[in-house]
């Protein structure tokens, strides 16, 4: 489905990444790990368009998108979870997911945010049902009238989620999706990745801190360290790897 071939990115004379192949498979969670400043949340903005490449390619469904904006790629239905609680602060969890549906319906961005008379009723029940299916999906469905503000930090990511959803996505990049959460959160936050790729075919890349998430979750895991892919397997192989072990520990003087 994906596909990055030597992409590369420095930032004045500092390589952030480098020559970075990656192969991502349709209906897959890829998890891509790193320490800090490895380069990870880059590779994702290349990936999604808020970033150029100084070189190399980005292929998506056998298209060079490397030069495409973000929201070109969004209509090619590549869709985007932030770190941050990018929501709608103050307005309803309803009304957050209903506004992410603009993109593909021919509701536009104003009347989904305020509703119309020039939206007719069969389009206001279908995106009606649509927006409800999602908040069911994700578990927000009793706090679909909440202001988004109102909910716990797990449930504000959960929304973000349930937005970049109503872009009917079918690659969806998270970065650092359980940033935060305690341990029963992010159990329901893994529990809603599986689903979007059991039940709706969603190919999903994961970039995140906790490792153990990561193994948990992902199928295959890309390592990057320093810009440059150090690693890549399942993830028995990557927990094994000496080059990873080494990138979060560090080496064993004695060892030397």
């Amino acid at each position: 489905m994906l596909e990055t071939i030597g992409l590369t990115k420095y930032f004045g004379g500092l390589a952030a990444v480098v020559d970075l192949d990656l192969n991502v498979h349709q209906k897959e969670i890829f998890g891509l790990i790193g320490p800090n400043g490895a380069g990870k949340t880059t590779i994702l903005n290349m990936i999604a368009g808020s970033l150029r490449p100084k070189s190399g390619k980005v292929v998506f469904k056998g298209e060079d998108v490397t030069n495409l904006p973000p929201h070109s790629r969004a209509q090619r239905r590549i869709a985007r979870v932030f770190q941050a609680n990018t929501v709608f602060p103050d307005i309803p969890v309803v009304t957050n997911v209903r506004v992410g549906f603009h993109l593909h319906s021919e509701i536009g961005f104003w009347k989904a945010f305020f509703g119309g008379k020039r939206s007719t009723d069969s389009q206001e029940k279908l995106l009606y049902e649509k927006t409800m299916e999602i908040l069911r999906l994700v578990g927000l469905y009793e706090e679909r009238d909440k202001v988004a503000t109102s909910l716990p930090h797990a449930s504000q990511r959960i929304l973000c989620l349930a937005i970049a959803l109503a872009t009917e996505p079918s690659l969806l990049l998270l970065d650092e999706p359980v940033t935060g959460m305690n341990a029963e959160e992010v159990a329901a936050m893994l529990s809603v990745i599986r689903v979007l790729r059991d039940e709706r075919g969603i190919t999903c890349i994961v970039v995140e801190h906790n490792i153990r998430a990561v193994m948990n979750v992902c199928e295959r895991i890309a390592v990057v360290n320093y810009g440059r892919k150090i690693a890549e397997g399942s993830p028995g192989e990557i927990s094994e790897n000496p080059a990873v072990i080494e990138a979060y520990l560090g080496v064993d003087e004695d060892a030397i």
